[in-house]
Parts: structure tokens; sequence; C-alpha cells
């Protein structure tokens, strides 16, 4: 993974809090560089954080720590809990536990695996959908595959769905034309974004799973889902997993 500065491809401000909902907040990272040589893609980067009602503090897949984020971040609440929510989501995961120790980090299956020495450190698993301090304010669903699993978040007060890559809607206007090719035919290209083409095959086995998963998110009734990668959406959520999701459903 690499990172450069494809500031047209992203979406500016950079490294600062955005208001989404009441208690909830996304930062927009840099452009990240992900895939093997010649096929590597442009990926805009995107953390949601969550206050709690005590004020503490959800971060989910963080983004690089820049001094001013850390000053916003402080002044919003107490970090308690950092997400890795799978295992290609936990790049800048150490800055964020070496500016607040104190804070729980959770990791998706098979990031260890993934990361090797970089996470070295205490960290607990997130291996089911409850058991955890913010149950009474965020659903868990961890939905397994071959390659990874990945683990789907719902604010239930501000009805705000928090996926990683199960949809990734990358605008044309953003990407060269290569590139507007490449998201086309992965089925990750605004506005029709999806599942990428190649994360449904790691799903083959585990279909009927996926699938209850999706209707569970849909039974959420999401008002909104944040994405890591792309266009988020604002409104009108349950119709837009309907969308993303008819291949399956």
């Amino acid at each position: 993974m690499t990172s450069d500065s494809h500031d047209h491809a992203t979406y500016p401000p950079l490294d600062t809090l955005k208001p989404v909902a009441d208690d909830v907040w996304i930062v927009d990272g840099p452009v990240i560089g992900f895939g093997p040589g010649p096929f590597e893609f442009p990926f805009p980067t995107r953390m949601t954080v969550i206050r709690l009602s005590g004020g503490d503090l959800f971060i989910h897949s963080p983004t690089p720590l820049a001094d001013g984020l850390h000053a916003e971040i402080e002044a919003l609440g107490r970090v308690a809990h950092i997400i890795g929510p799978n295992r290609i989501h936990y790049w800048w995961t150490p800055e964020w536990r070496d500016a607040w120790p104190e804070a729980t980090v959770w990791l998706a299956p098979r990031i260890r695996e993934q990361a090797g020495a970089r996470i070295d450190f205490e960290a607990r698993e997130l291996d089911g959908s409850t058991g955890y301090p913010w149950d009474d304010e965020i659903d868990t669903l961890p939905v397994a595959g071959d390659f990874m699993t990945e683990v789907e978040f719902f604010h239930r007060a501000s009805r705000t769905l928090v996926l990683t890559d199960f949809i990734e809607s990358f605008e044309p206007i953003k990407l060269g034309r290569v590139m507007r090719l490449l998201t086309w035919l992965g089925g990750v290209r605004d506005p029709d974004g999806s599942m990428p083409r190649d994360l449904r095959l790691t799903y083959r086995k585990q279909k009927p799973q996926l699938k209850a998963a999706v209707q569970t998110m849909i039974g959420w009734d999401p008002e909104r889902i944040i994405l890591a990668h792309g266009r988020w959406y604002q409104r009108d959520g349950a119709a837009e997993l309907q969308r993303a999701f008819r291949w399956l459903l």
C-alpha cells in the first residue's frame, strides 16, 4: 500500500472532522495506491467517528493522525475504541494506539495474519455480534468469507450504517479514462457502486450467510451509509443496499 497526492481523486478538506449526523463524523484521508504492480488502483480513504452517550469515541478504520486532527479528536471526547474492520483496513491503527494507549484496539479476524509485525500490541478480536461496550448504541455484524471477515456497524440513534469494502462507489469525474473502465468492470463505479466483483468471488461458499447479513442491514433501515472508498450515501440507505446487492438478493 502506498500513499500519494491525487487530490482530485479524494474529498478535500482532508484530515479534519466533518459532521454527518448527531454524534457522527467522517474524516476524509489521502488517496492510497492498492493492488499489484501495474494494476495499482487509487483509493480515497475515509474514517468514521462515533461519539457514544458517555463521551467515549469509536474510531472506525483510522486514517493518518495529522496534528490538527489530533487536536480536533481531543476536543471531541475520549478515544476509547479503535476499530480495524477487515484485514486490509488496519494500516494507521498503530499511530492512533500510540497517541491514545489507554484505548482498546478491536481487530477483525485475520488482521494479525495480514499485518505481521505492524500490529505487535495487545488487541481484542471482533469475533461476534454482541458482547461489546457499545452494544447499547451500535449493532455489530461480522460477515465471514474465504478471504476476510468484514465487520459492519449500525449506529441506531442516527440510523447510520458504516461499511468498509462491502460497497465501493468511485465517481467517474475523479478518475482517469482507464480507471473509469476498470471501476465499471469491477462493479464499483458511481452511481451504481456495489461490492467489488473480486470480493464477491471470495464469498461464493458463504452466499446464504452474505445474503442473510445484507437482509439484516436492510432491516435496520439505515438512513445513510458511510463507505470507506468513494461517494457515501447521505440518504435512502436501505434502498441503496437493495440496489447495490440486487445481484445477490
